[in-house]
């Protein structure tokens, strides 16, 4: 299974979007500094994640949602705040 995920930095509150086979080390990986792109906005949290049989479906909506930034804010008005509740 592959996972396509949005965390927030509880440092900045911004959001960082990826993807990996395996959620619960990759969020551990961010946490302890392992990923030298997100070092310095942890600790993050999982905000949103949705779960691909293939890994290219996995990387493709995460392209998907770097580069267009509408399907992100409908991400964001849909999914994230059901999160906040």
């Amino acid at each position: 299974m592959y996972y396509l995920y949005v965390l927030k930095s509880r440092k900045d509150e911004l959001l960082y979007i990826g993807s990996t086979n395996d959620l619960r080390r990759r969020l551990a990986d961010h946490n302890s500094g392992k990923v030298q792109s997100t070092m310095s906005r942890r600790p993050f949290e999982i905000r949103y994640y949705e779960a691909y049989i293939s890994e290219s479906d996995a990387r493709k909506r995460e392209a998907s949602l770097k580069r267009d930034g509408r399907a992100l804010s409908q991400l964001k008005n849909v999914s994230l705040n059901v999160c906040n509740r």
